[in-house]
């Protein structure tokens, strides 16, 4: 069943939440990596080395979610696009429609569960 222009604005508005949310963690992890710097290079001294590995392990914790999460935004943009040209539902792969509980649970999928199972199995 193909999705309605009260289905568009429903998943619309989802994405557009969602981005701003996404966005405003990033700014948020992004802040605490630069003071994270910042701090351990005005308290450097020789004592603390194991604080420093802590440190260093949190801010490439960080820098890791924030990639995933640009990873994300871009995949919330690129299903905004689609939403625009009207082909936001549809799967890339095969382009049958994604079915509602699909894009409930992920609003940004690209693919049906078949062709994402499949793409899994050749390792893509």
């Amino acid at each position: 069943m193909a999705l309605t222009k009260k289905d568009f604005d429903h998943f619309k508005k989802i994405l557009l939440s969602k981005r701003h949310a996404l966005l405003g963690d990033a700014v948020h992890l992004e802040d605490e990596a630069v003071r994270k710097s910042k701090d351990e290079a005005a308290t450097m001294d020789i004592t603390n080395f194991a604080d420093l590995g802590t440190d260093n392990y949190e801010q490439e914790f960080d820098l890791g979610l924030l990639e995933h999460q640009g990873e994300t935004l871009r995949e919330i943009d690129e299903a905004l696009d689609r939403i625009a040209n009207k082909s936001f539902g549809v799967c890339g792969t095969c382009s049958k429609q994604i079915p509602k509980g699909r894009l409930s649970a992920k609003p940004h999928a690209r693919l049906c569960i078949p062709c994402l199972d499949e793409q899994e199995k050749a390792g893509c």
